[in-house]
């Protein structure tokens, strides 16, 4: 058993964070784990996998306590890429309670990805472009 910290389904598995650098694969009906990856980039693994969503055959995880977001290869567990988000919070948002970026939602109807943290005064449709 572990710490469930997030949670997604690929719409025949349930993906299952606890805070390490691994995802687990759970079935289900059953909760039972039917396998598991290691999410890791050029440097190494990446920890701190917080909450999940899949997008478009990729798993998107924030890192916890960053304003960042990877993209993880759900067969491989290799780092796609990475959402950077720092900036999105106007500092003068960031007033008590306001807490880490915790949230992440696809609309796969509309094609639309929203972000927000914990107890954050907004909810943040986003567009991502690629970097040049």
């Amino acid at each position: 058993p572990t710490q469930g910290w997030g949670i997604t389904h690929d719409g025949k598995r349930l993906i299952m964070s606890d805070g390490s650098s691994t995802l687990r694969f759970l079935d289900p009906a059953t909760f039972e784990e039917i396998g598991r990856i290691e999410v890791r980039d050029r440097d190494g693994p990446v920890t701190r996998l917080n909450e999940l969503e899949y997008v478009k055959g990729e798993i998107y995880a924030n890192v916890w306590q960053t304003d960042r977001i990877v993209r993880i290869a759900p067969d491989t567990g290799e780092v796609i890429g990475w959402i950077d988000l720092t900036g999105i919070l106007k500092p003068e948002d960031r007033v008590e309670p306001v807490d880490v970026l915790n949230g992440i939602a696809y609309d796969a109807a509309n094609d639309h990805l929203f972000v927000t943290g914990k107890f954050w005064p907004w909810l943040f449709e986003i567009e991502l472009v690629p970097l040049e």
